[in-house]
């Protein structure tokens, strides 16, 4: 009984041809916005983490605030970190051990090409260079990484060897040796591809390298900080708040520096990218209610033409709950439809994103299609398209089989 339902349902809605396709648009566009966007918005939140570097270690990093001009983060600043700032953090008993970084624009010269880039310190001891490969999260994918006592020696980015066009066509590997400020320094090693703007693009250099080179004084970029309990990381960020509110001269509220955890960080951005995407959903909600509203008009007209084929089907025997079914399952059918054209769509505007944004950001992000995320479309979609329907399909129901005839 239900299968000739929807079989005739079917017949009917492709003998209205366009204006079924018509009816049926308000729901594509809405759901195709829906599931593409949220698509987007997921692989957007992965490409965001790993270009500001958050990853699944638990370190902490300090930085300093007031800008006085343009650069990496803690370059710039009115009241930097010290060298000392960093020592006292590492005398807190929650506190297991702290290095201090510097990142700073310098002159890179190879093949005679001369291009300006980020030059990141690496610190002298084991210890603290363990820790700072532990934050970066990364390995190499030619040569090896610098050790403690290099000199003269740096490590790149993924993009110096893999982009040689940058380089006039010639690949820097692991032996070659680049100008940093006209001075010669070794490539020891390549970093993976970290499909960040910043690691993929930066030279590591030994400190004291780095501090003779760009005649840097004992300030501080950057303090990693690694906690002794990284359960109670929380904690740890209140006392590195509390000591350098003390060190600093400042009240809670008005403090000139910055202390984040990874969980921290990446909520921020959610927060926003979220925010984005429940305001883009609400739009695509107003395209799905147009929908429906054409979707009661469509049945409208349908119960309208179709008076004369209900007194007939009524004359015959068939009951109100059958016209009634009949028309509902029309309109229920012409939500799905519509919902699954724009699942459809959306998915593919989803993967295209996805490749859009490894193109242009350099990541390497794989699309991920939510099939629950597209049952619930789906089943939303029929939904909307049978509550849309009930009222055409309850008038449709009442229509005295006499007077359908008879029209």
């Amino acid at each position: 009984m239900i299968k000739d339902f929807f079989s005739l349902a079917f017949k009917n809605l492709k003998s209205r041809g366009i204006r079924s396709y018509l009816t049926l648009l308000g729901i594509a566009i809405g759901v195709m916005a829906v599931v593409s966007l949220i698509s987007l918005g997921n692989g957007l939140q992965m490409a965001v983490a790993a270009q500001f570097g958050v990853s699944a270690n638990q370190l902490i990093t300090v930085q300093a605030g007031g800008l006085t001009g343009y650069g990496p983060p803690g370059s710039a600043v009115v009241d930097p970190l010290t060298k000392e700032d960093a020592d006292a953090l590492a005398r807190l008993s929650s506190v297991e051990n702290t290095v201090t970084r510097n990142i700073r624009s310098a002159q890179v010269e190879y093949n005679d090409r001369i291009q300006f880039r980020y030059v990141g310190s690496m610190p002298n001891e084991k210890n603290d260079l363990d820790l700072v490969y532990t934050s970066l999260d990364v390995e190499t994918v030619s040569g090896k990484k610098l050790k403690p006592g290099d000199m003269g020696k740096v490590m790149l980015g993924y993009n110096f060897y893999g982009k040689p066009e940058e380089w006039d066509g010639k690949q820097i590997t692991a032996g070659k040796s680049i100008l940093i400020n006209n001075k010669k320094f070794e490539v020891v090693g390549i970093f993976e591809k970290k499909g960040s703007l910043i690691l993929d693009n930066v030279v590591f250099m030994p400190e004291d390298d780095m501090r003779h080179l760009l005649e840097m004084d004992d300030i501080a970029d950057l303090i990693v900080v690694e906690p002794k309990d990284k359960d109670q990381i929380d904690k740890t960020k209140e006392d590195i708040e509390k000591l350098l509110r003390n060190r600093r001269n400042v009240k809670e509220g008005e403090e000139n520096f910055e202390v984040s955890t990874p969980e921290a960080s990446l909520a921020t951005i959610n927060s926003v990218l979220n925010g984005v995407q429940i305001f883009i959903i609400i739009v695509a909600s107003i395209s799905i209610f147009i929908g429906s509203l054409g979707i009661v008009n469509t049945m409208t007209t349908s119960v309208l033409e179709r008076k004369r084929d209900i007194g007939i089907t009524k004359s015959v025997g068939a009951k109100n709950e059958h016209i009634f079914l009949q028309f509902f399952i029309e309109s229920s059918l012409l939500g799905l439809v519509g919902g699954l054209a724009g699942a459809l769509l959306g998915i593919t505007i989803g993967v295209l994103g996805i490749y859009g944004i490894n193109n242009a950001l350099g990541t390497q992000l794989k699309p991920h299609i939510d099939f629950l995320l597209i049952f619930f479309a789906l089943l939303g979609s029929f939904i909307i398209g049978g509550v849309a329907g009930i009222i055409p399909a309850m008038k449709a129901a009442k229509q005295n089989p006499v007077e359908a005839l008879r029209g």
